[in-house]
């Protein structure tokens, strides 16, 4: 039987897809490309915004399109939190909850379709299920955490998936020395909140080890060219992290730290963990140490409260501190979230029109970095995608290069100097010979 997959959201949610692929392909299963007709559509659900959701109907539609017979199946962290309504959606076969995903094949013994979704979503008090991504990039996503002992005001990621709970360190190196037998070149380190890496597997431990002893065991890996840290907390980032990512030749100086908003009223309100003053410093720290790395950050507009006053001393931080871009995220309610109950609803065209303006200085920002990168030497991890008679990669620090098909090969590492900011916005390059 033929299975396909789509993955909407976070790169933990791509670990975890592939990881489930690979069962089907153990279990004899013949897993195809989403575009492809299949038998099985499985669809790795986000639970982030309302957008997410729309999403998740859409790419129903288009299973049903290929395939009107397919059985298609919702896992993720909606499929957690809103069991029952997507099981009311047309088309959708089967629902299984953050406990069942891994066990997906267990339910497959009828796959008629159903006039409603069959349900299989229990508590999410699960021990950790370790994930990694292989096969299909040219980086891999690691797993290393899950789950989240937060509670910021806005979000449903604790409820879909449980208290913060990890990987042993022995588990993670051997995962990380499985992947580089594929001949992956770079690993991305991916979970909810791996800054808190260290507790037991099913959270009910203080810290075994720390996320900094981490990197350093994953440093000494000789067979990976690249570590690359996908996002942490600014309150989790301690400088003992910075400085050895500083001195490291694996970690590449690529940092994402959420801010979620540049006003500490706002902050507050949303329960953060840290003030802005706190994440100034941890940029500051990084550029003095990695003058020329790349700092990415997230950023929801139009919180409840959230005045013109506190979104233009939102703005104003953002645009003086050394960041190099910004992924922007309109406020959405989410049910069982503290903030739904707020007053102070920011209407939706004016939270439409600040997630604009911050999407402009994100552009102002990257291409800040990009230029202040022209004529530095670098290595660029070259991937397999080819467009328009050019190959594509990243830079260690996070720049997007392209290349004509002569200049490049896929899957190495090739060092070069950076030219110029083509008009797509993609940095042109001269190879090193």
């Amino acid at each position: 039987m033929r299975v396909a997959f789509y993955t909407m959201g976070c790169k933990l949610n791509f670990a975890e897809t592939s990881t489930i692929s690979r069962t089907f392909l153990i279990q004899g299963y013949s897993v195809v490309k989403f575009e492809e007709n299949a038998d099985i559509y499985v669809i790795s659900t986000c639970s982030v915004t309302k957008k997410a959701e729309k999403e998740f109907r859409h790419i129903v539609r288009m299973a049903l399109k290929r395939n009107p017979k397919a059985f298609i199946i919702a896992i993720g962290c909606s499929a957690q939190l809103n069991p029952e309504e997507l099981s009311r959606i047309d088309g959708v076969d089967l629902v299984l909850g953050i406990n069942e995903r891994f066990k997906i094949t267990d339910y497959l013994s009828d796959i008629s379709k159903k006039e409603r979704g069959d349900i299989h979503s229990c508590s999410n008090g699960t021990p950790y299920m370790g994930s990694y991504s292989i096969g299909t990039r040219t980086r891999a996503f690691l797993k290393v955490q899950d789950g989240c002992d937060y509670k910021c005001s806005y979000c449903t990621i604790p409820i879909a998936r449980g208290n913060s709970r990890s990987d042993s360190l022995e588990n993670v190196v051997n995962n990380a020395k499985e992947i580089s037998r594929h001949g992956v070149k770079e690993i991305v380190l991916t979970g909810v909140n791996i800054g808190d890496y260290g507790k037991g597997e099913f959270g009910n431990q203080t810290h075994k080890n720390t996320f900094l002893e981490l990197i350093e065991s994953l440093d000494g890996i000789k067979e990976i060219d690249r570590f690359r840290v996908s996002s942490i907390e600014p309150n989790l980032l301690r400088n003992e992290i910075i400085e050895f990512i500083a001195q490291s030749r694996k970690f590449v100086p690529h940092f994402h730290i959420p801010l979620q908003s540049g006003s500490n009223d706002i902050l507050r309100k949303m329960r953060r963990r840290y003030l802005r003053e706190l994440y100034a410093d941890k940029v500051e720290k990084i550029k003095l140490l990695l003058p020329q790395a790349c700092i990415g950050t997230d950023v929801i507009v139009g919180f409840p409260n959230e005045s013109d006053k506190h979104f233009i001393e939102s703005f104003r931080f953002l645009s003086e501190i050394d960041i190099s871009y910004l992924h922007v995220f309109t406020y959405s309610e989410r049910k069982r979230t503290e903030a739904i109950q707020m007053d102070g609803i920011v209407p939706k065209n004016i939270r439409y029109k600040r997630n604009k303006v911050l999407k402009g200085l994100s552009v102002k920002k990257r291409i800040q970095f990009y230029e202040s990168q022209i004529g530095t030497v670098h290595s660029v991890l070259f991937e397999d995608k080819k467009k328009e008679g050019c190959l594509f990669g990243y830079t260690e620090n996070y720049v997007r290069v392209k290349a004509p098909l002569g200049e490049a090969i896929p899957n190495t590492l090739q060092k070069v100097r950076l030219k110029s900011i083509d008009r797509d916005g993609i940095m042109l390059m001269e190879k090193i010979r």
